[in-house]
């Protein structure tokens, strides 16, 4: 079980903290004219505030258990990734672009949340 968590948690951690440092780092416009259209629809904080919760669910995917500080925080981290992508599912299915990779995410983390919850506790 503690492998197959570590396997999820790399993947994830690594698209999560890619997404979250790409909202962070360029301007809105720029991620507009990228493919991001989701992004017309929130403010320039709120896409931020977005990438920001990305970037640190990546890392509380990672360090919490592999410190050994507190790792019921990484499934924590989990199930709160799987909340924001439900999120972005439901934007996604409502500006009728595909929500399929947000989904795919969401779910992944679900999963990461149970076996990580199952593993610490």
């Amino acid at each position: 079980m503690t492998i197959t968590l570590w396997i999820i948690n790399g993947l994830l951690a690594l698209l999560f903290l890619a997404a979250g440092s790409m909202k962070l780092a360029r301007p809105k416009a720029a991620l507009v004219t990228n493919g991001m259209g989701w992004a017309q629809d929130f403010s320039d904080g709120n896409v931020k505030l977005i990438g920001l919760a990305e970037f640190l669910g990546g890392l509380g995917l990672i360090l919490p258990f592999a410190l050994g500080i507190t790792p019921v925080l990484t499934p924590i981290a989990a199930v709160c990734l799987a909340i924001i992508m439900v999120g972005a599912t439901l934007t996604h299915a409502r500006r009728k672009e595909s929500p399929m990779g947000s989904a795919v995410l969401g779910l992944l983390s679900a999963v990461s949340g149970v076996i990580g919850f199952v593993v610490v506790l």
